[in-house]
C-alpha cells in the first residue's frame, strides 16, 4: 500500500521570516514535494496564513477575534494557490481544496474527492483552515489527516528541529526525543503541538512526526519516511508503520 501523509507548513515558510511569499523558499518547497511524489508517496498538505495574517494576533489588537481569524484563512489559501503553481512546475498535478467556497480558484474540500486525486498521484493542499473561527491549522492538519487516512501527520517547524524537554532556544542542554508516547508528552508538559490536534492524534491513535524545516532535503526525507525529528506515538507497536511506509 501506498505511503500516505499529510504534512503542515506553517505560514512563516512561505514568507522566508517576512510579510508575503517568497518565491525562492516556495519553489524549494516544492521540490522536495515533488520529489517524494515521483517516489509514490501520496501527499497533502495544509498550510498556514502567518506570513500574511495570524487571527489570534490581530485579535489582541482590537479585532473581533471571528472576523480576524477569517482573514487569517484567506491568507492561508493564498499560500496553497502559490504552492499549488511551483509544485505544477515541478510537473507533478496538483488541486486546491478549500474549506470556504472559492470555485473560481479551489475545489472545495470533500474527503473522498481528495482521496481520489492522491490515488491519482496528485498533491492536494488544503487552504481555508477549517472554514470556522478559534481552528488552529495544527488541529485542521490533525483532522484532514485523519478523515484522508493518513498514516501519519508530519508537523514542520520552524527554529527546532523536533520535539524536547524544554526549550532549546532558551536551555542549552535541553534533550531531544528520538520518540515518544502521547502520555508521555502529557506527563511531562511537553510543548508539541496546539492541545486540540494533540488530542485528535491520541485519541485516534495517529501517529504525529514534529521535524525542523532547516536542513537539506527535510522535507522530502520526511515524507519518505526517513527517520527524523522526533515520532509521538500512542505506545508499543504503534511506530512501526511511520518507518515502512505501512499503515500504523
Amino acid at each position: 500500500m501506498a505511503r500516505r501523509v499529510l504534512l503542515k507548513l506553517s505560514g512563516e515558510v512561505f514568507g522566508g521570516g517576512a510579510i508575503g511569499i517568497d518565491p525562492d523558499v516556495v519553489n524549494g518547497i516544492a521540490a522536495q514535494v515533488a520529489e517524494a511524489v515521483r517516489d509514490g508517496v501520496q501527499v497533502a498538505i495544509v498550510v498556514g496564513g502567518g506570513n500574511f495574517f495570524r487571527g489570534a494576533e490581530l485579535s489582541q489588537r482590537g479585532m473581533d477575534r471571528g472576523r480576524a481569524d477569517y482573514i487569517g484563512m484567506l491568507g492561508t489559501v493564498m499560500n496553497a494557490l502559490a504552492l499549488q503553481d511551483f509544485i505544477e512546475k515541478q510537473g507533478v498535478e496538483t488541486r486546491v481544496q478549500s474549506a470556504i467556497a472559492m470555485s473560481q480558484v479551489a475545489e472545495p474540500y470533500i474527503p473522498r474527492r481528495a482521496v481520489r486525486h492522491l490515488e491519482k498521484g496528485r498533491v492536494v493542499i488544503f487552504g481555508a483552515g477549517a472554514g470556522m473561527p478559534y481552528f488552529s491549522t495544527d488541529t485542521v492538519s490533525a483532522q484532514r489527516a485523519l478523515e484522508i487516512k493518513a498514516d501519519v501527520v508530519l508537523m514542520s517547524k520552524n527554529g527546532v528541529d523536533g520535539v524536547y524537554d524544554a526549550d532549546p532556544r532558551t536551555t542549552p542542554d535541553a534533550r531531544k526525543y528520538d520518540d515518544v508516547t502521547f502520555a508521555e508528552s502529557l506527563q511531562r508538559g511537553l510543548k508539541v503541538v496546539d492541545a486540540a490536534a494533540f488530542a485528535l492524534c491520541m485519541e485516534n491513535k495517529l501517529p504525529m512526526i514534529v521535524f525542523g524545516m532547516e536542513g537539506e532535503g527535510n522535507i522530502a526525507r520526511a515524507l519518505q519516511g526517513e527517520r527524523i525529528g522526533t515520532l509521538v506515538h500512542a505506545g508499543s507497536g504503534a511506530n512501526s508503520g511511520t518507518t515502512t511506509g505501512e499503515a500504523p
